[in-house]
């Protein structure tokens, strides 16, 4: 954890509706570095995890992770298999049908992703080529409107190194994600980027009070500089506030 708990913006968790009483329970796919990453002992650790335990901390609960596949993360929280989704959900339309949101904990944006022999730059360019995607994500729905021909991966991860090794024409992913990806080594550049998306918690509808106190614990992260901070510590930049 980066930084440690305000004692004033603890609070009681009677009012919540927890999994386990006095447990932070969320989840996380573990397989989305920087985000969330899986050691050999099966524990994860990134962005998401930092930012989930500091909320736990701030909320007085113990955090339990939970290394999920992305694509059933969101219905794990609607049926209340998970307290939270601490897991880089965009928010759409189409999930806010299921599960309630915080305030964004950070920014970002897809990008396309080739290798660099690639002629593709633009979304025009991808018009019936092979993309692969991370499957539940927003990319896959970006990937569908420009080609049938759509492979869909448990983790961008996967999905870039794939492409890096010569499968596929394109990834759509978080520019983040790739820019990172690139920084570890592989053979892949990135063109045209497709907007600015915002990235929140998710949770069950049902449990309002919960959001409250995440969302209040997220704004005494802001004004402290916690999140700031535990962005500069992965990406060397800070990816919590609204880009201009």
């Amino acid at each position: 954890m980066i930084a440690g708990c305000n004692d004033e913006t603890s609070t009681d968790s009677s009012n919540m509706k927890l999994v386990e009483e006095g447990k932070f329970t969320f989840a996380a796919s573990g397989e989305y570095a920087p985000f969330s990453v899986t050691d050999g002992n099966g524990q994860m650790s990134g962005f998401d995890i930092d930012v989930a335990n500091e909320i736990a901390d701030r909320l007085g609960l113990e955090p339990v992770q939970n290394k999920f596949k992305f694509a059933g993360i969101v219905e794990g929280v609607k049926t209340g298999r998970f307290d939270a989704a601490v897991a880089s959900h965009t928010i759409t339309d189409e999930r806010k049908e299921h599960v309630a949101f915080s305030t964004p904990y950070y920014y970002s944006g897809p990008q396309i992703f080739v290798r660099p022999d690639s002629d593709i730059e633009s979304m025009e360019d991808l018009e019936g080529v092979e993309i692969a995607v991370s499957k539940g994500s927003t990319y896959a729905t970006i990937a569908s409107e420009a080609t049938d021909r759509v492979v869909q991966y448990d983790s961008d991860v996967v999905a870039l190194e794939a492409l890096s090794k010569g499968k596929h024409d394109a990834v759509i992913t978080d520019f983040v994600t790739g820019k990172e990806a690139i920084g570890k080594g592989l053979t892949i550049e990135g063109r045209q980027s497709l907007g600015t998306s915002e990235q929140a918690i998710a949770v069950s509808k049902e449990n309002e009070e919960l959001l409250q106190k995440i969302n209040e614990a997220l704004q005494a992260m802001r004004e402290d500089g916690t999140l700031k901070e535990i962005s500069e510590h992965y990406f060397g930049e800070n990816i919590t506030t609204q880009p201009e």
